[in-house]
Parts: C-alpha cells; sequence; structure tokens
C-alpha cells in the first residue's frame, strides 16, 4: 500500500468550481439520467447508478430530484437524451487530458470543446492517444487533520482497498470500481466521514510543469468546466501550487 497521488492538487480547483450548486446539480442529473439509460432504473441492479446517486446525495441533492432524473433515464418522463463521449487531449507542457463529456449534441459539443482546446494552446488527440495512461479507479477522500493514515489505512485494508496514500493533508483510498461501493459503506459503517467519493480515472504517472505551464493548463481546465457539457476533465499533469 505504497505510492504517491496529486489526487488532492488535480481535484482543487474542480472542488471550487463545483462549489456552484447549481451547475454540480446539473452535471448529477445527467450522470444519473445516462446511467438509468444505460443499466435500468434500479439502483440496486445497477451500480453506476448507484455510484451517481451516493454522489447525489452526498451534495445534498433533494430525493425528488434523484428521482425524477432516474425516471428521465429509463423513460418513464419526458426528457433530453444524452450521449456519453471522451475527448483526449495534449495539454500545453505535454501533459495527457481526458476530457468527459455527456451531451444532447455532438456536433456543438465536438465544436465548442476543439474551440476551448486549441484557443488555451493544447491540442486533441486522436482516440486512445492518451487514454491508455489512466485507469477507473474508486477514490475515497478523507481529512488528513480528523483522521491519522494509519487509521484510514487499517480500515481500508480491511474492507477491501488497493491503495492508500495521504496527499497534501487529505488520505486517498483507491479501490478496484467493482469495490468502490462495498469499501465505501464498510468505511461508513465504521463511522469515517469521506470529503468525496467517486469513480474516476486516475493516471498511472505524472508530469511536472513550471509554473507559468500550469497556469495555462489551469485555466484550460476551468474553461472547459464551465462548458455545459463537460462532466469531468482528468489529467496527468502534476501541478506546482499557483497563487490565487
Amino acid at each position: 500500500m505504497s505510492g504517491h497521488s496529486k489526487w488532492a492538487t488535480i481535484k482543487h480547483k474542480k472542488g471550487a468550481l463545483d462549489a456552484k450548486r447549481g451547475q454540480l446539480f446539473t452535471k448529477l442529473i445527467k450522470e444519473i439520467s445516462i446511467a438509468a439509460r444505460m443499466g435500468g432504473g434500479d439502483p440496486e441492479g445497477n451500480p453506476r447508478l448507484r455510484t451517481a446517486v451516493l454522489k447525489a446525495r452526498a451534495a445534498n441533492m433533494p430525493k425528488d430530484n434523484i428521482d425524477r432524473a432516474i425516471k428521465k433515464g429509463t423513460g418513464e418522463l419526458e426528457g433530453t437524451i444524452y450521449e456519453e463521449l471522451f475527448y483526449e487531449a495534449y495539454a500545453p507542457g505535454g501533459g495527457a487530458m481526458l476530457i468527459e463529456v455527456l451531451t444532447d449534441n455532438k456536433n456543438r459539443a465536438a465544436a465548442e470543446i476543439r474551440n476551448i482546446v486549441t484557443r488555451s494552446g493544447a491540442n486533441l488527440g486522436t482516440a486512445g492517444s492518451v487514454a491508455y495512461l489512466f485507469k477507473r479507479k474508486g477514490v475515497l477522500t478523507y481529512d488528513g487533520e480528523k483522521y491519522t493514515e494509519d487509521q484510514i489505512l487499517e480500515a481500508a485494508l480491511d474492507a477491501g482497498a488497493d491503495d492508500v496514500v495521504n496527499e497534501d493533508g487529505s488520505i486517498v483510498v483507491f479501490t478496484d470500481p467493482a469495490s468502490f461501493e462495498d469499501v465505501l459503506n464498510a468505511m461508513n459503517a465504521k463511522g469515517f466521514e469521506t470529503l468525496g467519493a467517486e469513480i474516476s480515472m486516475v493516471p498511472d504517472t505524472y508530469i511536472s510543469v513550471d509554473a507559468e505551464t500550469a497556469a495555462k493548463i489551469q485555466r484550460l481546465i476551468d474553461k472547459l468546466e464551465e462548458n455545459e457539457d463537460v462532466q469531468n476533465v482528468y489529467h496527468n499533469i502534476e501541478m506546482p501550487e499557483i497563487e490565487e
């Protein structure tokens, strides 16, 4: 159970952006709807939907909103049909980026993503050009001031986690996607409160960039995440501290 993660650094700006509650709810509703459309409206038999619902509850989304999103996904209520897409890109400095999109208009999304990426000094890649650098994992984040690394490590090992790392005051637990919910439930049952819990794309390795390049990359990430079709932005860049 060793290794090093820049997860807290990667998620820092995203957390600030997602604090805009309306925008966060919109993204969560899209995720719930597409999960229900792809795997059915019963969370018990649909792991992706269970994960999306857990995330929505953690964000204090009202139950009625969750139920409506599920019914729109299954077709019980009329609603927008979203498609899931991934765009791959090379960031300034050569880092890899995966841009997850849920959209009701592929042409609009493609044009807007290309415009944001190219105007920011980045380049879109072909399918598969950077995706191989990332693995889908469950990620649970805990407050390092509230819990010790040993506390989380012991509990996470017992629950079946793959790895535990300490990153800038946050203790991050990584799981196989298939065991994500079991580990989360076990940790919750032992009284550990998460700062965040999600299935995500985590890079195998990271590259370093200087502060100027990092600032460009952060502006690109911010612009992408402000786009209504962009659900998540993942990258493998080890960002230095940027002055707020």
